[in-house]
């Protein structure tokens, strides 16, 4: 990784898990990383009981809409994290991959989403710790 490095988080509908992922990362990073998120199936809404659950810690996600994972986004990505949900990603040599295995929030509420938001964020500040090592 030469410059700021980027990380793609991948979920099938990029509406829970990925984009609690991506919150924590510009929230934690700023603009020491780029952010991506994608899924292969995007739903037509982030789900509610994560929006819920992060703005109960102060982040605000309201305004990320779910995105098809597009081939060009992930070639241009040095890390890619799957959410160990079954998505698939084009491999390409030279990135990172990682897969987070980790329950799905679809169709729960904010009771049980919030465990799933602090996992992601134990998770997320051990991969910003690998990428910015000086930080």
């Amino acid at each position: 990784m030469s410059g700021k490095p980027s990380v793609l988080f991948v979920c099938v509908h990029n509406a829970g898990r990925s984009q609690m992922a991506a919150g924590w990362l510009r929230h934690l990073a700023g603009d020491t990383v780029e952010v991506r998120s994608a899924g292969s199936a995007p739903a037509e809404t982030v789900n509610p009981a994560a929006v819920q659950a992060m703005r109960e810690v102060g982040i605000d996600i309201t305004d990320q809409t779910p995105k098809i994972l597009e081939y060009a986004t992930a070639h241009s990505s040095d890390v890619i994290v799957t959410m160990g949900c079954g998505d698939t990603c084009p491999v390409f040599p030279g990135k990172r991959y990682e897969d987070w295995k980790l329950d799905d929030p679809a169709g729960k509420g904010v009771d049980a989403v919030r465990p799933i938001r602090d996992e992601i964020r134990t998770r997320v500040e051990q991969l910003l710790t690998e990428l910015n090592p000086v930080a």
